[in-house]
């Protein structure tokens, strides 16, 4: 299956409305995972505050994407500016990624971080994400552990409660 898979990083001034609209469902329908995105407009800031997003298709239908941002990025996440305020400029943050569902627990979903993560060794800067621990996000916690992130904080945000996590 993961042989027919392509990955690409479309460029911020030739994306399509079309890839945008279905990286907004896609978004969507991975919620409350994900945090929801208000509608395309909010998507397109996004991708302006990203370094890049990266798209999987299957043949010719998106199955996954993730979001990712550098140091540089002027993004207001609170998350975000967590792991600038602790690594400067020099880390790769993941925002967020999504595999639709009927190509979940397929391996898509470690072919995205693998080639995120191949970047970060490339530059050489840590990969950041965080996780649900409130409410628990057991699935992703069981993800990140076996792509050997680990936990270097746990933060209150409300109601919630994040880990943040590292691949060195």
């Amino acid at each position: 299956m993961t042989s027919s898979l392509s990955f690409y990083y479309p460029k911020k001034d030739k994306i399509s409305d079309d890839l945008l609209e279905r990286i907004l469902q896609l978004n969507q329908f991975n919620t409350p995972a994900l945090g929801s995105l208000k509608n395309i407009d909010h998507l397109k800031e996004l991708y302006f505050f990203s370094k890049f997003i990266l798209v999987v298709k299957n043949k010719k239908s998106l199955i996954g994407f993730a979001v990712v941002m550098d140091g540089n990025s002027e993004y207001q996440s609170l998350n975000y500016k967590y792991f600038k305020k602790r690594f400067g400029s020099s880390f790769l943050y993941i925002d967020r990624v999504a595999v639709h569902s009927d190509f979940q627990n397929k391996s898509v979903g470690s072919l995205i971080y693998k080639h995120v993560y191949s970047i970060s060794l490339a530059i050489p800067f840590p990969l950041c994400c965080e996780v649900n621990t409130v409410p628990l996000n057991t699935q992703s916690l069981n993800f990140h552990k076996k792509m050997e992130f680990h936990k270097i904080d746990e933060i209150p945000f409300g109601e919630k409660r994040v880990a943040m996590l590292v691949k060195d």
